[in-house]
């Protein structure tokens, strides 16, 4: 089977190749993402993942309020560790999006099969997300996962539970999510995320298809905006400009 290149992965090896030409040089800084992303006319988001991908090179660092500087070349073969990871790795704004377009009708086809009981479970472990939240422990995300979960388990389609699973298992063995995520200092957005899901209940809760789908699209919309914002090295203020977002009704 033939591994398809991500856009991020095309466009880091036109950066990687700017690095071996002498485009830029060890201890430079690199252009702003935005201006990247004019460049390659891509969104920032795919920028944004073709430099984590440099960064777990060790090619470039990360300076927050400074910049990307360059501080290594490429090498022209990388081990076979390090070739898995780059075809097998997900860009965490990629996965994001296919699980915003996933989730939305998950979460829409759910509220037509939810029951009781399962209402009574999503509300548990809402209060357990709290919990952990009001602990401090802002890395844990158990309960979050639970909750997206219970969602997909109330469609009573094990097929689309097996690949809500399959998805979340692409975040936690993704090296990529980890660099992303230790740029992140300040995780109050947690809390927000909290009432996203309470908004999600309350559609489900309803019965209301349309509400939840709505709800479970804006949850991840903002989670996609947040994650963007807080790990941005330049511009504390960025826009938030990310894929271009499908209506999820006219």
């Amino acid at each position: 089977m033939v591994a398809l290149n991500r856009l991020y992965q095309d466009i880091g090896n036109e950066l990687k190749s700017l690095l071996k030409n002498g485009t830029y040089k060890i201890g430079e800084r690199l252009p702003p993402e935005r201006d990247i992303a004019e460049t390659f006319g891509v969104s920032r988001t795919v920028v944004r993942e073709a430099l984590i991908m440099l960064e777990l090179e060790n090619l470039i660092t990360v300076k927050k309020g400074s910049g990307v500087y360059v501080i290594g070349l490429p090498d022209e073969t990388l081990s076979e560790h390090d070739k898995l990871i780059e075809e097998t790795d997900v860009g965490p704004f990629e996965l994001l999006q296919a699980r915003q377009l996933i989730e939305s009708n998950i979460a829409s086809f759910a509220a037509t099969q939810i029951v009781k009981s399962e209402i009574m479970e999503l509300r548990a472990i809402l209060e357990q997300e709290r919990l952990i939240l009001d602990g401090g422990s802002v890395d844990d995300y158990s309960a979050d996962e639970m909750f997206h979960i219970a969602i997909a388990k109330a469609t009573k389609n094990s097929v689309l539970e097996s690949m809500l699973n399959d998805l979340w298992q692409k975040r936690y063995s993704s090296k990529m999510w980890d660099k992303l995520h230790s740029r992140i200092q300040d995780h109050s957005y947690r809390k927000k995320w909290l009432v996203d899901h309470e908004k999600i209940l309350q559609a489900l809760q309803m019965r209301d298809a349309k509400a939840a789908r709505q709800a479970m699209w804006q949850h991840l919309e903002n989670v996609k905006q947040t994650l963007m914002t807080v790990s941005d090295s330049e511009d504390p203020n960025f826009d938030g400009y990310l894929f271009e977002s499908i209506p999820v009704d006219s």
